[in-house]
């Protein structure tokens, strides 16, 4: 069985958007069985210190499978495809291509503007930067919703890109941004009306129902 490394606990703002939901999703939709182990300093849960044996950035996602481990969300949703199932789709090139865009062309200026309004906001120079973000990250939307058109997913059918690139568009919950792009609007919601992400989600926020403990 598949386990899988996530954090027991964080922050308000962001429940429901940390990158172990990506793997969660993947999981569900290949109808693989999994658990999940946490990291901190109970008794059932994993030390910080050797989690890094795991993953040397102290980051979630990993996961361990068949004795063999990895980490990178990206990296593992392709590893989940690669064992067969619905994600397993005929186009690969394409389902490659949008995986890539996803994490190194739409996620830096999405997690940028992120970043300057949830852990900056209150610095003068965050607030001198975030026009220029807002623009980079709207450039960025406008051509994937062109790119898109009126195809259902970004490849063939729905894939591991769509999963890596609904969980970006995730990121701009505290923004109103999404609303100038109607077609990313609908691709997002078709995504999160799929079954497997309703429970993938449900999981994931359970696990960060529980306060700080004190």
């Amino acid at each position: 069985m598949i386990t899988l490394y996530t954090f027991g606990w964080v922050p308000p703002f962001a429940k429901g958007l940390v990158r172990d939901l990506r793997v969660r999703w993947a999981l569900e939709e290949s109808g693989i069985p999994y658990r999940v182990r946490t990291i901190g300093e109970g008794a059932d849960e994993v030390a910080p210190a050797d989690y890094r044996a795991l993953q040397p950035f102290g980051q979630v996602p990993a996961i361990e499978d068949d004795g063999a481990t990895l980490f990178e969300s990206a990296a593992i949703v392709q590893h989940i495809a690669d064992k067969g199932g619905v994600l397993d789709v005929a186009d690969r090139i394409m389902v490659n291509q949008w995986s890539f865009a996803a994490m190194n062309t739409v996620e830096p200026h999405v997690a940028n503007l992120v970043v300057l309004d949830l852990f900056y906001v209150d610095e003068e120079w965050a607030k001198a930067r975030r026009p220029g973000a807002v623009e980079l990250a709207q450039s960025r939307l406008h051509d994937l919703e062109a790119a898109l058109g009126d195809r259902e997913w970004l490849a063939d059918a729905f894939s591991v890109a769509d999963i890596l690139m609904v969980t970006v568009l995730r990121l701009l919950r505290h923004t109103d941004m999404l609303a100038g792009y109607p077609g990313l609007v609908a691709y997002k919601e078709r995504a999160e009306a799929r079954p497997a992400f309703q429970r993938a989600l449900a999981d994931q926020m359970a696990l960060h129902a529980e306060p700080v403990p004190a």
